[in-house]
């Protein structure tokens, strides 16, 4: 096992809990319908990437977590321009769209996709940074891509837990890709994703954890009621403002799961305070 590829004890059977309020067959249906087609105009644009404007991208990603039926609550500032690390702890695959739809980005994926039929050519033109997460003798080949990416001025999104967690747990982010951040002089974004009910309790029906498969989880989500995800955007942590990949790390980790919104006081992205800040439904 790599430092790129630890495993979390969190399983379907045992952290996820069954969805109570759920909605009928037929809007599940329609709602996995509108998923499918949204993603699958984004994989037929995926050639001309890098050319699509920034704005349309994030307007894509949160129709995609809006088309199944979740509902979007963002808090924090907006983040920088320029070359930036985003990084953010990892619950489920609509973690994706979500941390795009806070600022597109270059997204750090397995090399396995690469191998995949047409999905793996067009993913890599779409400017995705590949991981062998299986070979620790590449991973300072992939710092430095990483870092070079980032003085480039693009944004690069990685989940440092390397794996999926529930949500109720979490795992400590993992120190190499800080490292890019600190070559390249790049400031770090950490952003905090956490799902809810509609009645405001921790919810796991998005979670894609352990042997869960993908349709699994899709339904899931789909069938599921009144889920609302909340993006937290915490302060940009400046480069040279800690002396090595650990301690980076270290502040960018997100706080305990039952410490969500309460480490310090933010701002809705649209200047509201976070007490009265946007659900889009």
């Amino acid at each position: 096992m790599s430092a790129w590829l630890p495993a979390a004890p969190c399983t379907p059977s045992g952290c996820v809990e069954p969805t109570r309020a759920a909605t009928g067959v037929p809007k599940a249906v329609l709602r996995l319908t509108a998923v499918a087609v949204l993603v699958l105009a984004g994989v037929a644009l995926l050639p001309i990437g890098r050319r699509v404007p920034a704005g349309l991208v994030g307007r894509w990603c949160r129709w995609i977590v809006r088309a199944a039926g979740v509902q979007v609550r963002v808090i924090g500032a907006a983040t920088p321009t320029g070359g930036l690390l985003l990084v953010a702890n990892h619950i489920s695959w609509l973690d994706i769209p979500l941390l795009s739809a806070v600022r597109p980005a270059r997204m750090l994926a397995k090399s396995e996709i690469r191998r995949w039929p047409v999905a793996g050519p067009l993913v890599g033109r779409s400017g995705v940074l590949f991981i062998d997460r299986d070979r620790l003798r590449a991973l300072p080949d992939t710092v430095t891509r990483i870092a070079g990416a980032l003085r480039e001025g693009a944004a690069v999104a990685a989940f440092p837990e390397g794996s999926t967690w529930c949500g109720r747990r979490q795992g400590s982010f993992r120190r190499a890709v800080f490292q890019a951040a600190l070559d390249a002089g790049v400031p770090v974004q950490p952003v905090r994703i956490h799902y809810r009910s509609a009645h405001g309790t921790p919810a796991t029906a998005a979670a894609f954890v352990g042997d869960d498969t993908l349709f699994a989880s899709l339904w899931r989500v789909v069938s599921a009621r009144g889920l609302v995800a909340e993006v937290e955007i915490r302060a940009a942590i400046a480069s040279g403002s800690h002396p090595d990949r650990r301690a980076l790390a270290a502040a960018a980790q997100p706080p305990a799961a039952g410490d969500f919104g309460r480490e310090h006081p933010v701002e809705d992205v649209r200047g509201r305070p976070p007490e009265v800040s946007a659900v889009e439904s």
